[in-house]
């Protein structure tokens, strides 16, 4: 047989720039594809245009569905779940973690198999190396379609909680988005006193990969609840230094609105009785529940 008509068949609906890159990468892979968008978005060549969603649904055995939010997957896919019995489900529409689950047991009252995706690239990235996409949810689903996902971007399954890609997927961001807040506060300060960016780009980086080694040890502690594993700078002495932080932004003129909020954290620990622990130890007040 050839290989061309083993590939499977695949709807994709929502023709948004990450949508239209996912049905792009699959149409290079030699899967045919259905697409279908609520607003008339050009059709990627090569795919099949669906008029509407049952009909999106009907073509394949395998629906991705990269949507504007958790909503409008229901808005979607409600009138059509009809179609949906006994298919694939993959939901690659950002979300939280609530989301999914939500969305796994409406699927399964439907008798729809159901895989949530937390994607980990931008549009230009899908099928090229770099990306990938946490999945959760039906293994089935996962191991059957493999193929299918593996075009899109390196296909990691993390478990049959259908949460777990979003949840891990926010972690990833929430780490990102902490560093640049850092990255930003400090091209600010240094630009306060006319040190353009881009010379001081090259000095920045090199000190955020040699800070890179602290994931490693803090997981270490984090996950023994031990934090006075390995430590060279207790939480005392980073306490001590970090008001300065603070206040040579102030007096520079710029806002220490980006860093300002973990100076508490470091007071409360500090009077847990936690001085001589690592910063790591920060974590159990982010666990506390109210």
């Amino acid at each position: 047989m050839n290989e061309e008509t083993t590939k499977a068949q695949v709807t994709v609906l929502g023709l948004g720039a990450m949508g239209t890159a996912l049905a792009a990468a699959l149409l290079a892979a030699g899967h045919p594809v259905t697409v279908w968008n609520r607003s008339d978005r050009p059709t990627p060549q090569g795919a099949t245009r669906a008029s509407t969603v049952s009909e999106a649904i009907e073509a394949s055995p395998v629906v991705l569905a990269c949507l504007l939010d958790h909503r409008s997957v229901y808005d979607t896919l409600g009138p059509s779940a009809a179609s949906l019995r006994g298919k694939a489900l993959i939901n690659l529409t950002s979300g939280t973690p609530a989301h999914a689950r939500s969305l796994a047991a409406w699927a399964a009252e439907r008798e729809i198999d159901y895989l949530d995706g937390g994607i980990m690239a931008v549009p230009p990235m899908i099928g090229r190396p770099g990306a990938f996409v946490l999945y959760s949810g039906s293994q089935p689903v996962f191991d059957t379609y493999r193929p299918v996902l593996d075009a899109l971007a390196d296909s990691r399954f993390l478990g049959t909680d259908a949460g777990m890609a979003s949840l891990q997927d926010i972690a990833l961001l929430s780490a990102m988005y902490g560093q640049f807040m850092g990255i930003l506060h400090a091209f600010a300060l240094v630009g306060s006193a006319g040190v353009t960016a881009t010379e001081f780009a090259p000095m920045l980086r090199g000190w955020l990969t040699a800070m890179g080694g602290f994931v490693e040890g803090a997981a270490e502690q984090i996950d023994k609840r031990d934090y006075s594993i390995g430590v060279v700078s207790n939480l005392a002495m980073q306490a001590a230094g970090y008001p300065h932080l603070l206040e040579a932004a102030i007096d520079e003129g710029v806002s220490p609105a980006l860093i300002a909020p973990l100076r508490p954290l470091f007071d409360q620990r500090l009077a847990g009785g936690h001085g001589a622990e690592a910063i790591t130890g920060v974590i159990e007040l982010l666990w506390e529940r109210k």
